[in-house]
């Protein structure tokens, strides 16, 4: 029985101890923080907001405070930091918010926040300030004027947080010539050109970014001085009279050069603005001037060549740095003319006539002289066959006399040669009978 009463006070006692305990943690119950306190990063000169969240804060307050300096910003309510750009804010006793308005890259790092209980309750955040990229007026290099040949180092000092990264390439989007290679892009703050030239003049973009919006640039334009050089494809011009003909010549040079056309005897044919001069027809003489950046096209057309316009003719290029000429020479040519030559109609004695003349035949057999009649039928004959020649001949060709003052043997071996070929010219080779009277002819040619 004793046993039994024992058990039930031990019970009773275990009861009433968790019903006094429990009711003491529900009514005092102490502050706690809900989660973390997360970074925060923020663009400069923008609003930075760190959050403390707290529950069961009580009658306790909460305080916000910069580590680095261990400086008081807040607490509760109040606002004990003298700088205007320093806010707070809650909702409810449970969340608080620290606000930093226009925050500078100064501005970055822990903060804490803190509840007075004791032992105290605290936890940090860190700020992170952003900076976009900015290039600086110094040391970053400006637009520059160099020689051909010289040593160049372009400059491009860039600020920002991150450390920006600095790219340099042509504002044309052209390769840039970098050692023995063509690059698109030369990465780093400094951009250095051993022995300049032509090629590398231009405008370069030196482009910093670091992430953070936006990237920036700035533009640096190169200059390359450079005396003139000039070029000529084509310096030997074949032209027949009467032709046009267009003269060419390629020319580089910065500055800009002053260029023009002379004449073999010396003249000026274009004056130093690129117009015909006075002395000059402008119809005669056109030229034209295609200017590209430092490169130059020279066109001098000239119309309707004549004699005097044959000969050399020079394009000169000059600038401040010096001067020089490309010889372009033109010479007369003949123009290819097409034509069917024949001989001069010839009348000359017939081979056949003997045989085809019985009365010149029986005075031949009987030692007399021929006739006038036989020689008036001798003629006819000759003036039959010449006429039969005559009409076997092209119409189209070009009669070409056959002259013989001297009556010499080299001539007249000349005439009978001619008239051989001439007359193969002019009939069949299928008709033997006309070969056959040509030989004939050209016998009685060489003996004359």
């Amino acid at each position: 029985m004793k046993m039994e009463i024992s058990v039930l006070s031990l019970l009773f006692w275990i009861f009433f101890h968790s019903l006094i305990k429990g009711s003491i943690s529900d009514v005092i119950q102490m502050p706690r923080f809900v989660g973390p306190m997360e970074n925060v990063t923020v663009v400069s000169n923008r609003e930075g907001i760190l959050s403390c969240v707290v529950e069961n804060l009580g009658s306790y307050k909460v305080a916000f405070l910069r580590v680095s300096t261990q400086t008081i910003l807040t607490i509760g309510s109040h606002v004990i930091s003298r700088s205007h750009r320093i806010g707070l804010s809650h909702t409810e006793s449970r969340a608080w918010n620290l606000h930093i308005r226009h925050a500078k890259q100064s501005d970055a790092g822990y903060y804490m926040c803190q509840v007075n209980t004791d032992p105290m309750l605290s936890q940090l955040g860190y700020l992170q300030v952003v900076v976009p990229p900015d290039i600086l007026d110094y040391p970053t290099s400006t637009d520059m004027v160099v020689r051909e040949g010289t040593n160049v180092s372009l400059i491009c000092a860039a600020t920002g947080f991150p450390q920006p990264t600095v790219s340099w390439q042509r504002e044309d989007k052209q390769k840039i010539p970098y050692g023995e290679d063509l690059v698109e892009t030369i990465e780093g703050s400094v951009f250095n050109i051993s022995k300049v030239n032509r090629l590398h003049m231009g405008a370069y973009l030196c482009i910093a970014s670091n992430g953070v919006a936006p990237k920036v640039s700035r533009r640096i334009l190169i200059i390359v001085h450079f005396p003139p050089m000039i070029w000529v494809q084509q310096q030997l011009i074949g032209v027949a009279e009467g032709d046009d003909v267009i003269l060419e010549c390629q020319s580089e040079a910065y500055p800009k050069s002053i260029n023009y056309w002379v004449k073999h005897n010396g003249d000026i044919i274009v004056s130093l603005d690129g117009s015909p001069i006075d002395s000059y027809n402008g119809e005669k003489y056109e030229p034209v001037l295609l200017d590209n950046a430092y490169k130059v096209t020279m066109r001098l057309t000239i119309r309707g060549i004549q004699p005097p316009d044959y000969g050399s003719y020079a394009c000169l290029s000059k600038n401040s740095l010096g001067s020089t000429d490309g010889q372009i020479k033109i010479y007369q040519i003949l123009p290819l003319v097409s034509s069917t030559v024949a001989a001069k109609p010839t009348t000359l004695p017939s081979s056949s006539s003997s045989a085809t003349n019985p009365e010149k035949a029986s005075a031949k057999k009987n030692g007399t002289a021929h006739s006038t009649k036989t020689k008036s039928q001798s003629t006819k004959t000759s003036r039959r066959e010449s006429d039969h020649n005559n009409a076997m001949k092209p119409q189209s060709t070009t009669a070409v006399q056959i002259q013989n003052p001297d009556g010499d043997s080299s001539s007249r071996h000349l005439e009978a040669s001619l008239f051989i070929v001439l007359s193969f010219c002019s009939i069949s080779i299928a008709n033997q009978a006309n070969i056959q009277k040509i030989f004939s002819i050209s016998n009685i040619l060489f003996t004359r």
